[in-house]
């Protein structure tokens, strides 16, 4: 059975903290004789110390108990999108810079800036400045 591994090395982690808390409480506890000087170590260290180990066992548990199942691909969405099942060919950059309305800088029609967006349009005349992420144009 799969664990999900963030349950698991949280919970760990919370239950290893919690112990090294209550091991400090009660080692500070024992050098002192009288209760009402005991009451600052169990107030800082053993009682937060147990509610780490608890915690940490409720979590390293349901890492255990609860089913971890891989993503299952979307149907949904425009085809070629990430994440469907129908596979096409990805964009070319082949094509004319493009830019959006009132934009001033050119990208590759494949930018991640410009993909998918309809409003694009192609650069033209206009001189505008390269796009950072795609660099339309070789330096």
């Amino acid at each position: 059975m799969p664990t999900s591994r963030i349950l698991l090395w949280s919970g760990l982690t919370a239950a290893a903290g919690g112990a090294v808390l209550c091991v400090l409480g009660w080692y500070g506890i024992s050098g002192e004789r009288f209760a009402e000087r005991q009451l600052p170590y169990l107030a800082s260290c053993t009682v937060p110390g147990a509610a780490l180990v608890v915690a940490g066992t409720v979590l390293f548990v349901a890492a255990y108990a609860l089913p971890v199942q891989p993503p299952e691909p979307r149907t949904d969405g425009p085809v070629g999108a990430p994440g469907t099942t129908e596979e096409t060919s990805p964009p070319s950059s082949d094509g004319p810079p493009l830019r959006v309305p009132g934009g001033t800088l050119a990208h590759r029609p494949d930018c991640p800036l410009v993909a998918g967006k309809r409003e694009a349009v192609e650069v033209g005349e206009a001189a505008l400045a390269p796009c950072p992420v795609c660099e339309p144009w070789p330096s």
